[in-house]
């Protein structure tokens, strides 16, 4: 946990200055629902706005490098790599959000796994509300997460 809140009430964001730098990993999930139309727009890549996944992509990259700016406690990460995948699913006319975030650091690299998988799906329906305001985005998650003194994580 990186915040702590001091005998005076005060939150403030953990010392992790004794922490040994590790490799780490951390892959985060979500899913957004969508109707079969506004599915077949992103797939045709044919949206008046551009390329849906595309956009989103980079939108999901910008926001895990700027985590620490969006949420407070969090220490600032050098990520080192970050890998966007969008999975459609037509069966259940969805599409997947898959973020990894590697880094070389203190902390952990969660957040911006998480971060990234949110402003993906935030920026698919962004770009397609106009088409299908009954989006649901479901599921946001952590799946994995590796170094550090509590090793790996797996759901």
């Amino acid at each position: 946990m990186l915040t702590h809140i001091d005998k005076n009430g005060n939150a403030k964001m953990v010392n992790i200055s004794e922490k040994l730098i590790t490799q780490r990993l951390a892959i985060a999930s979500g899913i957004i629902t969508m109707k079969n139309k506004t599915l077949d727009l992103v797939k045709s890549q044919s949206h008046k706005k551009g390329d849906v996944l595309t956009v989103s992509k980079i939108a999901a990259i910008q926001a895990a490098k700027n985590t620490a700016t969006l949420i407070p406690m969090c220490h600032p990460v050098a990520l080192s790599s970050i890998e966007i995948e969008f999975e459609i699913n037509e069966k259940d006319l969805s599409i997947e959000c898959i973020a990894t975030t590697q880094c070389s650091a203190q902390t952990g690299v969660e957040m911006e796994a998480l971060t990234a998988v949110s402003v993906g799906l935030l920026t698919i329906y962004d770009m397609c509300k106009a088409a299908d305001k009954g989006m649901t985005i479901t599921n946001i998650s952590l799946l994995k997460k590796t170094g550090g003194a509590s090793g790996l994580w797996e759901k």
